[in-house]
């Protein structure tokens, strides 16, 4: 009987071996997957922060948006070319321009963009004016009659925009 037990110690020894090898196989996997994901983590971690603090400096380099310049003029009363009769236009608009300064030099030459207006104005017929196309068309004849230099060859005025705060066809 003696001579039974001694083979099966003889074969347990082996897979002991075996199985101690494959632990460390194991655990040198596991370390080789924790290091492999840490330099992952760490590399998107330096990328990501790359970005967003190029993002975080341009938008220290940028300026803030200034806020509008809005221009009110007087109301325009003017008679319109219309074949059914009198007809006139009652108008208020606001002019936006992009700086005070700009507002200063339209303000000193008003009664030249006031004349221009008027001209314009009065030169349109009732049912080209009473359409949203119309308004639209009106709106970029104004912008370019009141951007028109006051000086021969001199700078033209930089109107951003005009908005129509009344406006009545009779």
């Amino acid at each position: 009987m003696s001579k039974t037990p001694a083979p099966a110690k003889a074969a347990a020894a082996p897979s002991e071996v075996a199985a101690g090898g494959s632990k460390k196989k194991l655990i040198i996997i596991i370390a080789a997957v924790v290091v492999l994901l840490a330099g992952a983590g760490g590399g998107a971690a330096m990328f990501l922060s790359k970005k967003g603090g190029d993002h975080k400096e341009k938008e220290h380099k940028t300026e803030p948006a200034k806020a509008p310049v809005f221009l009110a003029m007087e109301p325009f009363t003017v008679n319109l070319q219309s074949e059914n009769g009198d007809k006139y236009l009652q108008v208020t608009m606001t002019l936006q321009v992009p700086d005070e300064e700009m507002s200063n030099l339209i303000k000193l030459n008003m009664p030249q963009v006031r004349s221009r207006l008027l001209m314009l104005l009065s030169s349109k017929d009732s049912a080209e004016i009473l359409t949203g196309e119309g308004k639209a068309k009106l709106i970029e004849e104004i912008i370019q009659q009141a951007s028109l230099p006051f000086t021969p060859k001199g700078e033209p005025q930089k109107i951003t925009g005009v908005f129509f705060t009344s406006f009545v066809v009779q």
